[in-house]
């Protein structure tokens, strides 16, 4: 396959591009946000439950792999600042077929993420404060994100911003009470060595926890389609998405680290709100300020991940890989209102489905199945020249990163494969058709 060099982005007085409007900070709080979601409220209970007390062991293996496909994304997303991401990358790299293959994953991904977090909203933590009909709660919800994501980029990302300072401040109150559980003498800091669990070996127990936990730091890779919107993509992109990740490393280390000493791992695994736990054993904290944090944590998470599906449905179309009026934005704001729509549509169906449950457990395979195209990607993609400076990370590092892929996906449960083949397999069609039809075009 022959692949073209040095093709422009398209610039930003073509009627269907976006508009630059991310700064380095802004990015950095979009990818923090978007790492430190609702994930991190309910996943520390169940690493614990598989690894032990010791869930600071599968955290760091968790964001050591995650590390290895960041530096993958971060050499494409500078050699190629467009928005679709990962498909536009695959796409350059294998061709229309697999391109689809990893847009689709992805795009499935996000829809069916924001459905069930939309869901969540107005679930048990919504109830804390007030009781109305879910399917309202969730209409509503998702059509004020979808309206907020139409806006533009840059009230979109401030609004994160605000809400990562919430979510931040949280988790910063759980390390606090933790570490004041510890002082007064009720915790156990013992317990932050015990890694194993029933019928599996510490390093069994790490690895099993580690796929679990490696959830709780995927978010990373929906920065990508917001590249075109970023004013300075070189510069912003490594320090931007490096920076998050480790922040958001060491928020989770010393979260995990004081939720295990100040509970008991039966209580915290046997828990769907670990952390409240942690406020409830401290004392002096309302469950209601726990509630509304969650629920910012569950809103920025479906506003984040709402952004990220339009853009690669946009991107996607741009490519010829989804019907061309996915491509169209609003004159002035010049976001893609078409994509927006279709996302947001989707994303209520599954809400109101109520089987968004059975599909969400295949996130993490649908990811890993992109993950592993990407850091291909970047290694077939070293014989296309491009005439701009761009970040590279060393050919071991990109190995490094697909064999992850291939290990984490050995520790995912049979019944999830079974439900992510299914995914992928209709992808697999659909990619066929858009092989087809575009065969003959230029990548």
């Amino acid at each position: 396959m022959k692949i073209t060099t040095g093709t422009p982005p398209e610039t930003s007085d073509a009627p269907t591009a976006l508009k630059k409007a991310l700064s380095t900070p802004l990015l950095y709080f979009f990818i923090l946000g978007d790492i430190l979601g609702a994930g991190v409220y309910v996943l520390v209970g169940q690493i614990a439950g598989a690894s032990g007390g010791a869930v600071w062991v599968p955290l760091i293996v968790a964001l050591c792999l995650a590390m290895l496909t960041a530096a993958s994304y971060v050499e494409l997303v500078t050699k190629y600042p467009r928005a679709g991401g990962a498909c536009h990358y695959v796409n350059l790299a294998f061709g229309p077929f697999a391109g689809f293959l990893a847009g689709f994953c992805m795009l499935a991904a996000g829809v069916v993420a924001v459905g069930a977090l939309a869901r969540g909203f107005g679930g048990d933590y919504l109830s804390e404060f007030v009781s109305l009909p879910t399917l309202l709660v969730t209409t509503v919800f998702l059509a004020a994100l979808g309206l907020l994501n139409a806006r533009g980029i840059r009230e979109s990302t401030r609004a994160n911003v605000a809400a990562t300072v919430i979510e931040v401040g949280g988790l910063l109150l759980v390390i606090g009470l933790g570490a004041w559980i510890v002082l007064r003498g009720d915790g156990d800091m013992s317990r932050l060595t015990d890694l194993g669990a029933p019928g599996e070996g510490p390093a069994a127990a790490a690895l099993s926890g580690a796929v679990l936990a490696y959830y709780s730091f995927v978010g990373f890779e929906t920065s990508v389609n917001v590249a075109e919107e970023t004013l300075d993509p070189r510069h912003s992109y490594p320090r931007a998405l490096f920076g998050a990740l480790i922040t958001a490393g060491v928020v989770y280390l010393l979260v995990g680290a004081a939720a295990a000493a100040s509970v008991s791992t039966e209580r915290l695994a046997g828990s769907d709100g670990p952390l409240l736990e942690v406020v409830r054993a401290a004392g002096g904290v309302p469950s209601q300020l726990f509630s509304a944090i969650a629920l910012v944590a569950v809103a920025n998470g479906a506003l984040l991940t709402g952004i990220m599906s339009s853009r690669l449905a946009y991107g996607m179309a741009r490519d010829g890989l989804l019907p061309r009026f996915l491509t169209r934005v609003l004159p002035g704001r010049r976001t893609p209102w078409a994509s927006i729509a279709a996302t947001t549509a989707l994303s209520l169906l599954l809400a109101m489905t109520g089987d968004v449950a059975t599909l969400a457990s295949t996130l993490v395979l649908l990811l890993l199945v992109v993950f592993f195209l990407v850091n291909t990607s970047v290694l077939v993609l070293r014989r296309d020249a491009v005439p701009r400076d761009h970040f590279r990370t060393p050919t071991a590092v990109a190995l490094a990163g697909a064999a992850s892929c291939v290990v984490l996906a050995t520790q995912i449960e049979r019944e999830v494969w079974l439900r992510g083949a299914a995914v992928i397999a209709v992808g697999a069609v659909l990619g066929i058709v858009a092989a087809v039809r575009l065969r003959g075009r230029p990548v």
